[in-house]
């Protein structure tokens, strides 16, 4: 298919994942791109993915303005804190690296809708910061419906503010009574509803959208040259992970020959991840909730991707072993594919105990605040080299970097535990914190929310629960009170 019909495509028609023909080999290409901004190299980058569906003109003004909302020049700085570089991914509109790939698949959408004349209806599940990045992507947009799942009493109380407090009216947001797990789960049904899927042309802003992941592989590349303006280093990537796109943008990255020597999956206590690159085994657990609620996730969606190229790219295997997981819940691979997994990526988990540890260490000692879904990303560096892993053994020409995903100050509960004191609001969370908010709570059924979008779609100016300032106190409240009591229960399992 064409890169415009994947990126409305979400999944495929089959149920399973959309991947590129074939990875773009930048080998001889990339070290002349060394001293371009951030836009001009997003636009190097997924050219070869784009081919010439965009003129180049208009795909290069589209990275442009994609990246004009951004509050620091480099868009995506880098900061050498405690022997390591902190790749900072949240000078985006909602302070989390999901604005990298989402205002520019916003444009992306617009472009592509406007020229055609048709209309989109985006479905997304989110854990936190999926939902907000892609709402503010999206909101205002020609010819675009957002529906946005998020599960109930499981995202920070800032996060569903930020998502609620939108009221652009071709944005819904919808509070599901269950886990994000669900949320994802309902989004996957609708997509393999073909005949709805078609009537309301939905589209995916999930990182099953493959444009998502291109955009991402940008910042890998432009913080190598950042830190290696003279191309002669090498680099690792410590990233934390739930869904594992962020850290498959990076293999693609690799893949596309940038000199990356490691890739470290960091996980918190939903550990499915580092169990397979420890065990071999990827089974379904329950969600347990944590202070780093982004990545509290039973399946990681885009792991079935890195699948499809750990199995020789036998799309066949592919699907005989995930038809198998989704009736058991449990996958194992042979001792060979487990070599070669542990071969592209190095894996550690983080406790609650460990998080709330590394954020305060790195308060303390370094002056410097990391939200807590850095922080496991911190703390699977600091675990794989006490255990002496031979290959964290880094030559000179190395540097460690840490993908830092959101702002600290979208996670204040965890941060206050950590370092005694709230972080300090930057501007565009402050301004939200008294804002009136609208959202539908609805229980973990895909009929309910196939009967929401079918009632919504048609009457743009239809009635809403619509939330006054005072109710937003309340269900803040709420909010914080059930985060609490899920975090206690999660440390008790």
């Amino acid at each position: 298919m064409t890169f415009e019909e994947a990126v409305f495509e979400g999944l495929a028609q089959d149920g399973g994942l959309l991947v590129p023909h074939f990875i773009p080999d930048l080998t001889g290409e990339y070290k002349k791109w060394k001293n371009l901004p951030f836009h001009e190299l997003a636009f190097e980058i997924a050219k070869p993915w784009v081919g010439e569906e965009i003129p180049e003109e208009d795909l290069r003004n589209l990275m442009k303005r994609s990246y004009s909302t951004f509050s620091d020049k480099e868009v995506v700085p880098t900061r050498s804190v405690g022997g390591m570089e902190i790749m900072e991914l949240f000078h985006g509109p909602t302070y989390a690296f999901k604005d990298v790939a989402l205002q520019a698949l916003g444009n992306l959408f617009e472009y592509f809708l406007t020229r055609s004349n048709k209309r989109i209806t985006v479905v997304g599940a989110t854990s936190g910061d999926t939902g907000s990045a892609a709402i503010y992507g999206l909101r205002g947009k020609k010819n675009v419906e957002c529906f946005i799942l998020f599960p109930e009493g499981r995202v920070s109380p800032i996060q569903q503010m930020q998502m609620t407090s939108v009221l652009d009216p071709n944005v819904h947001c919808v509070a599901v009574q269950g886990t994000f797990d669900d949320c994802q789960d309902i989004v996957k049904a609708l997509f393999r509803d073909l005949k709805f899927k078609k009537q309301y042309s939905l589209g995916a802003v999930n990182s099953i959208n493959i444009a998502r992941i291109m955009f991402q592989i940008t910042y890998y590349f432009y913080t190598y040259f950042k830190l290696f303006p003279n191309c002669d280093g090498e680099m690792s990537f410590s990233v934390p992970t739930g869904n594992f796109g962020d850290i498959l943008a990076g293999y693609y990255a690799k893949r596309m020959g940038l000199p990356v020597r490691h890739l470290v999956v960091a996980t918190n206590s939903n550990d499915i991840l580092d169990r397979f690159f420890t065990t071999g085994q990827y089974n379904k657990y329950p969600v347990v909730q944590t202070f780093s609620p982004s990545m509290d996730i039973g399946i990681s969606s885009n792991f079935e991707r890195y699948l499809f190229y750990l199995f020789g790219e036998d799309s066949t295997m592919l699907k005989s072993m995930m038809d198998e997981f989704n009736r058991t819940g449990k996958l194992e691979v042979d001792a060979q594919a487990l070599a070669a997994a542990k071969g592209d990526f190095l894996s550690a988990c983080c406790s609650e105990q460990d998080t709330i540890d590394t954020i305060a260490a790195f308060h303390k000692q370094h002056g410097y605040t990391l939200d807590p879904h850095t922080a496991c990303g911190v703390r699977a560096v600091q675990t794989l080299e006490a255990k002496q892993v031979p290959q964290c053994k880094a030559p000179k020409k190395h540097k460690m970097v840490v993908l830092s995903t959101a702002h600290p100050a979208k996670f204040s509960m965890a941060v206050s535990k950590a370092t005694g004191a709230p972080p300090t609001l930057p501007p565009g969370l402050a301004a939200c914190q008294d804002s009136e908010v609208r959202f539908q709570v609805m229980p973990a059924s895909t009929p309910a929310i196939k009967g929401y979008i079918e009632t919504t779609i048609p009457d743009f100016t239809g009635q809403r629960n619509v939330y006054t300032a005072s109710h937003v106190a309340a269900a803040t409240s709420l909010v914080a009170a059930v985060f609490v009591a899920g975090v206690l229960v999660g440390k008790n399992l």
